[in-house]
């Protein structure tokens, strides 16, 4: 890492730290896929693994090895000698250099208290393991990092030694040391104050390591920055250990953004919210909603006073432009909704013929005020919107039309599983169609019924799934008659979208959710038809 006022460089430990998180495991597969578009995103460093730790790691260094980095440099991560061992026979130091990186980065204990209690063992021996394993591995040829491990909480408890460590690194000849929150205890101030010291201290490019106990990590790698750290470490989504590491979703737009630092251009910054939900899904998790910049609600909207504001300048309720991330505005509608919301999330969704002045606008805003006050909600259903919208408009035009259904729940024994059974008809076209499905449970036998009814005539069909399934009751002191409002989630590989269903039996409620849920699939390919209809007609 270079040492300037101007150039910070990110160091992306996902595939390490990151995969210490709970719930975080990623394939053979994912993991080469995850290193090659975090090289494309341009972060400038990717540590892959813990060398000594598992044959699985050294077997992604081997693989990660045929690859070709365009701009990130591979790192393996180690700990220093065993205390009274030979740096040179030393296993974990000679799988470091067997995982073939052109940078290592090892760690080693800052604080006293973990001298002492941890590796038992004193002063001398702790700075001569430092020292020892820089120097063999940058006389092999390597890039080297020192992780200085609870250097935070060490510094505090005794500066002399916390900086001893350091020294002994430096004078090895590591290329930079990296200060080390490891407990994630520390705040803003405290991390700004003593990498200050540090970096006058040190000729030497000083690195930040901040975790999320506090909830405090992105701002300490923020303050370090402004200290003088020009190494950034953390993983994308905040993913690691305990509470997990310093968001680099989160310490990126901010140091590109609002503190003009060079680190990654603008163009790569708007790939960071596709990097965001590309690590969530190779693990298999579900996006937060709420994170900083890339959430799907960082830009959301429901206020009507806030609507109508960035309605007129999108900067009166946006600290940056939704699109420097690669994310975008939404509105949400409530209960609460003026005519500005109304009219926003018309035209985000694509549903013209409506304006301001208009008598269609005023019955959306009733109807919505209507439904509510039963217990739809739109927050997260905007295709149910788009097609009450396109209802009132008189634009609707149903795919399909119920004409009945039963579903059957059975328990043949105490310790037999229940099994659900769906029939179902439905008049498509001038067809009626009569089939059946089983399921894990009344909803989803609906589901396959339905959807063996329609794929005859819809084929489209088969690419959605249910992603999301949430019921709420929304009257509870009624008890068992109340009001149940479903939510579900569909995708067909490409997008996904929200539809509600509100009844007070929950099967009904789910029903008019999963039929949104189809006709909006179908409305998107019947749009995506005549578009193409269109291109064809001026070509």
């Amino acid at each position: 890492m270079k040492k300037t006022k101007r150039t910070i460089e990110i160091y992306d430990t996902t595939l390490r730290d990151g995969a210490q998180g709970a719930g975080v495991s990623f394939s053979g597969s994912s993991r080469l896929k995850l290193l090659q578009r975090l090289d494309q995103l341009g972060v400038h460093y990717i540590e892959g693994g813990y060398a000594a730790s598992s044959k699985r790691d050294m077997a992604f260094f081997r693989e990660a090895r045929k690859l070709r980095l365009s701009h990130a440099k591979l790192a393996a991560f180690g700990s220093t000698r065993r205390r009274g061992v030979r740096v040179s026979a030393d296993d974990g130091v000679r799988l470091l250099l067997e995982a073939g990186t052109p940078v290592v980065t090892i760690v080693g204990k800052s604080s006293e208290l973990h001298v002492r209690d941890v590796l038992k063992t004193g002063r001398k021996e702790n700075l001569a393991m430092i020292s020892d394993t820089v120097r063999y591995l940058k006389e092999r040829g390597r890039q080297v990092f020192f992780d200085a491990e609870h250097f935070f909480d060490g510094y505090k408890a005794g500066a002399e030694f916390a900086m001893a460590t350091l020294r002994a690194a430096v004078d090895a000849g590591c290329d930079g040391v990296v200060l080390c929150d490891t407990n994630g205890g520390m705040l803003p101030h405290e991390v700004f104050g003593i990498t200050s010291a540090v970096t006058a201290a040190l000729d030497l490019p000083v690195g930040i390591h901040t975790h999320d106990d506090g909830g405090m990590a992105a701002a300490n790698s923020v303050e370090a920055v402004r200290a003088g750290a020009s190494q950034v470490q953390g993983t994308v989504n905040g993913y690691g250990e305990r509470c997990g590491n310093a968001n680099l979703c989160t310490i990126l737009p901010t140091l590109v953004l609002k503190m003009k630092k060079t680190c990654m251009s603008a163009q790569k910054l708007k790939e960071l919210r596709d990097v965001s939900v590309f690590v969530d899904e190779l693990l298999n998790l579900r996006p937060a909603s709420r994170q900083p910049y890339v959430g799907v609600n960082a830009f959301a909207h429901k206020g009507g006073m806030h609507v109508n504001a960035i309605q007129k300048n999108p900067c009166t309720f946006e600290h940056v432009k939704p699109e420097s991330v690669g994310n975008r505005r939404q509105v949400l509608l409530s209960e609460g909704s003026g005519k500005s919301s109304v009219l926003l999330k018309a035209v985000e969704l694509g549903v013209g013929g409506v304006r301001k002045s208009s008598e269609e606008l005023r019955e959306i805003l009733k109807s919505l005020k209507d439904l509510e006050s039963k217990g739809y909600a739109y927050e997260a259903a905007d295709a149910s919107f788009r097609i009450l919208v396109k209802k009132l408009l008189k634009k609707h035009k149903p795919f399909f039309e119920l004409e009945g259904f039963r579903v059957i729940v059975e328990k043949r024994g105490k310790d037999e599983p229940c099994l659900s059974e769906a029939t179902i008809k439905v008049r498509v076209k001038d067809e009626v169609a009569h089939t059946a499905g089983e399921g894990n449970g009344p909803v989803d036998a609906l589901d396959h019924a339905l959807r063996k009814a329609l794929v005859r005539f819809y084929p489209e069909i088969a690419e959605v799934v249910l992603t999301d399934f949430k019921v709420r009751i929304l009257d509870p002191e009624e008890a068992t008659a109340a009001t149940t409002r479903v939510l579900i989630e569909s995708s067909d590989g490409e997008s996904s979208w929200g539809t509600v269903g509100v009844s007070h039996n929950i099967i009904e409620a789910s029903w008019e959710a999963l039929v949104d849920s189809m006709e909006y699939r179908l409305f998107k390919e019947e749009e995506k038809a005549a578009k193409s209809r269109k291109r064809r007609r001026k070509a």
